[in-house]
């Protein structure tokens, strides 16, 4: 009785952090289609200009992103999840709707910078599964997240491209509606999922600060090693973002309708291995052998999609890609495990902060290799070189996460320092945190 009681509050306060992160890439989503075409006009015309602008935006945004996010990890391990995240909903919902009037460049750059403070819902998302989902099922509970990203991203841009037919800012208008229902949903039906005698004492610029949280990430072999899977596999994505549209173009002819439902069926294909296979897999092959498969199987989709001499032959290594998605949930079970409740915001804070890191570096990367080798400067002519790079980080990936999942929980949990034991802390939460360290 007292399990079926407590497993209904933590199927709806799981039910909502899906809805939330659903909605924040709907919101996002939303915009991609007319973004451009927004900037273009405030920066009066040229497609060339309109570029150069989009990739400030894009790298502000990133860099703001990498500032906040532990910050707001931080925070949700101080104060809670439950005002972290809707703090994270108010802002995006009021910068939406900034976007939607602004008449300037710069002030829709601001906004831009608003949104990369305020949506890290993400980091918070993340540590309030930590907290509510025990460690068993934390990767089944991770994927349903990723798949929430894979509908938005389905949905999103298709809807986006819709409203913008209308009017270049009606998807604003949309993405403010979203969030700030999301607001108003949350504000009555969202409970606290961190109790206060397992909150941090104090808030720590020293944790909060986007360098000082990767300290974190340092003082466990196995979440220090696992956070550079991330960041190797993170980086290896930003191809699809960088270069798709331009290689699909180049290579194959494809204009922004078959761009389109290419990646609507990269987002259905995510949505279903993330929201239905990981819960499956990991129970029966553990969250060590889901994250190697899923690498090798990223790997091998991209190696498909640089060497596809023609579309079809690229759709094949969409499925590849997909089962890549096998990797992130189990991932971020394996490092959630190793991490004390006190820290489970700060971990998914920092983990946001490499995906940043991962921002900032992956469209110059990616876009500088794709314009070298088609040049006439090139090597060797290989259109398909970014997604070769992807395929080789990857393996990098690979390798290291071989290595440090081998023994790395067993050395962990033996290096852990004593935890200061309050009165009434179950032992289990005792045995499992490595607080000790910070001051109460």
């Amino acid at each position: 009785m007292n399990d079926a009681a407590a497993t209904a509050p933590r199927k709806a306060a799981l039910a909502f952090i899906f809805i939330t992160v659903l909605i924040d890439v709907l919101s996002f989503g939303i915009i991609i289609p007319v973004l451009p075409h927004l900037v273009e006009q405030l920066a009066g015309g040229g497609i060339a200009n309109a570029a150069l602008w989009v990739g400030v935006f894009g790298t502000l945004f990133a860099l703001i992103q990498f500032v906040c996010s532990p910050i707001q990890g931080a925070l949700s391990d101080r104060f809670g999840r439950r005002p972290v995240v809707l703090l994270s909903n108010l802002g995006v919902g009021i910068d939406f709707l900034f976007m939607a009037l602004v008449n300037s460049l710069p002030l829709l750059l601001i906004g831009r910078c608003i949104s990369g403070a305020t949506a890290a819902s993400f980091t918070t998302a993340n540590a309030y599964i930590a907290d509510v989902t025990p460690a068993e099922k934390r990767a089944a509970s991770f994927g349903m997240l990723g798949a929430a990203f894979g509908v938005g991203f389905i949905i999103g841009p298709a809807l986006g491209g819709l409203l913008g037919g209308i009017h270049v800012r009606a998807p604003f208008y949309a993405a403010a509606v979203l969030a700030l229902a999301n607001f108003c949903y949350g504000w009555f039906i969202l409970p606290e999922s961190l109790p206060a005698d397992r909150r941090s004492a104090r808030f720590d610029w020293s944790h909060a600060n986007p360098f000082g949280s990767l300290v974190l990430l340092r003082r466990y072999r196995q979440v220090f090693g696992l956070a550079a899977v991330v960041l190797l596999s993170d980086l290896a994505h930003y191809v699809l973002q960088s270069v798709f549209v331009l290689y699909a173009d180049y290579r194959y002819g494809w204009g922004p309708q078959k761009v389109g439902y290419t990646l609507a069926l990269v987002g259905l294909c995510n949505a279903i291995v993330q929201a239905w296979l990981v819960g499956k897999l990991v129970p029966r092959i553990g969250e060590r052998r889901t994250v190697l498969a899923g690498i090798v199987f990223g790997g091998i989709g991209f190696a498909c999609m640089a060497l596809a001499g023609n579309g079809p032959v690229f759709l094949i290594g969409i499925p590849f890609l997909a089962l890549w998605g096998l990797a992130g949930p189990s991932t971020q079970a394996l490092m959630s495990q190793q991490v004390g409740p006190r820290e489970q915001g700060r971990l998914q804070g920092a983990v946001s902060s490499l995906a940043s890191v991962a921002g900032i570096i992956g469209p110059a990367l990616f876009t500088q290799v794709f314009a070298l080798f088609i040049s006439n400067h090139a090597p060797i002519h290989l259109p398909g070189a970014p997604f070769l790079l992807s395929s080789f980080l990857l393996i990098v990936a690979l390798l290291v996460a071989m290595r440090v999942t081998r023994s790395g929980a067993q050395e962990d949990v033996a290096n852990r320092k004593p935890e200061i034991v309050t009165p009434g802390m179950p032992l289990a939460e005792v045995r499992a945190n490595d607080g000790g360290h910070e001051q109460r």
